[in-house]
């Protein structure tokens, strides 16, 4: 079954949020590994322990290709196949006049003026690559989709038996979705309409039921973006023309001030054109973002240990979900600064909820428990000291380690 998949990551992000330049693909989350380090390793060790050849498929944007080119170079030599596209660029749009702001079609030259338009421009860009073509005449049936941050999105055997097995051969579509907690009220959801499963993104509710859509009574699931999809359905679905994904308005400010539309699409909302479309609840595991610093704080502490590429929670941890952490954005938003500011990452096996705002250091060997929140007001400093042991503590004022 191996040997009929194809592992797609999706590669077009910049690691601008967390204050790193270049793909966010190349930050390095754990043991001086990137995400695409990790990535390669599991691929390499399905590979080796199934003795199978599943290749991996990068979807660039204009922004990630060149330096995600430079840094594929390492792993020639390892038992991965590895494939590339670029997705498709498009032109901003300007919110006043609603014409392009550019006439001009050097993208290097007017970088500003273009943008990759959302990650449901993978079918099209996959087909016109010729990828997509290729790997069909090699007999192979589905690919697994995720996006490349997300360290919880490996190769599971158990999805990819229930999309290969031989009952299932309607399901030509697959999302992975998960339990809603409060920490994921924007995630997009599952709903029925016109008698098929749909996906919903929060952008497309009216504001009047912004509420409706963030409670986890009304929608109890959310999308991963781990998807499971027939590759001989997505010829089928562009050949005959049916591919209707639901456009994102998406407002963006420039540097310039100018204020600019992109028109996006997700990968998601192409679940409706595919026969036999299901959603899987799989564990909360398979769902291990890094959006901000404060998801790195977890898949960087002894939460979780490293096998063969994958995160795995460490059976020491209590409960099976993660700690909720808010770290400031003035002091801890950038990757840079967020590390000077941990001589070490603290012990958090037993850690509910961490608050940190303002100027905070931590110490070595500092162990957090239960619920800790640390404030420093404006114009003060808290110091936390090494082998401090906080367990639901609030800290706050001015607190400075002097050297003696």
């Amino acid at each position: 079954m191996l040997n009929k998949l194809v592992v797609v990551k999706l590669n077009g992000g910049l690691g601008t949020s967390m204050g790193c330049y270049g793909p966010k693909s190349v930050i390095t989350v754990r043991n001086d590994l990137t995400f695409l380090d990790l990535t390669v390793q599991q691929i390499e060790h399905l590979n080796k322990t199934y003795k199978v050849n599943v290749p991996l498929v990068l979807m660039n944007s204009f922004n990630t290709s060149d330096d995600t080119q430079q840094v594929i170079r390492k792993y020639k030599n390892l038992n991965v196949e590895i494939h590339t596209f670029n997705q498709s660029c498009h032109p901003r749009i300007s919110k006043d006049s609603l014409m392009p702001i550019t006439k001009n079609c050097d993208v290097e030259k007017n970088i500003e003026a273009w943008y990759p338009p959302g990650h449901g421009d993978f079918y099209q860009s996959f087909y016109n690559s010729g990828l997509l073509t290729r790997f069909v005449k090699e007999g192979r049936d589905y690919c697994f989709i995720s996006n490349i941050d997300n360290l919880g999105a490996t190769v599971d055997v158990n999805i990819l038996n229930l999309v290969l097995g031989q009952a299932n051969e309607q399901h030509e579509f697959v999302m992975e979705v998960t339990d809603k907690t409060r920490a994921d009220v924007k995630g997009g959801t599952l709903i029925q309409y016109e008698n098929r499963l749909r996906l919903l993104e929060i952008a497309q509710v009216p504001k009047e039921h912004v509420e409706d859509f963030k409670s986890v009574k009304t929608f109890k699931f959310f999308n991963t973006n781990n998807l499971w999809v027939k590759l001989p359905a997505i010829e089928r679905v562009l050949q005959q023309n049916a591919l209707q994904l639901e456009i994102i308005v998406n407002g963006k400010s420039l540097n310039n001030g100018l204020n600019v539309i992109q028109l996006e699409t997700a990968v998601g909302a192409a679940m409706k054109c595919f026969k036999g479309a299901v959603g899987v609840n799989v564990p909360r595991a398979r769902f291990l973002p890094v959006k901000k610093t404060s998801d790195l704080l977890l898949v960087m502490s002894n939460l979780y240990s490293l096998k063969s590429g994958s995160l795995v929670m460490s059976p020491q941890r209590m409960f099976p979900t993660t700690p909720l952490v808010k770290l400031g954005d003035n002091h801890f938003s950038k990757v840079k600064e967020f590390l000077q500011r941990f001589a070490n990452i603290p012990d958090l096996l037993e850690l509910d909820h961490l608050t940190v705002s303002g100027d905070v250091t931590f110490g070595r060997g500092v162990s957090l428990k239960g619920t800790v929140i640390i404030i420093a007001n404006h114009g003060d400093r808290i110091d936390i000291p090494s082998g401090a042991i906080l367990e639901n503590k609030i800290v706050s004022g001015n607190m400075r380690i002097l050297d003696h």
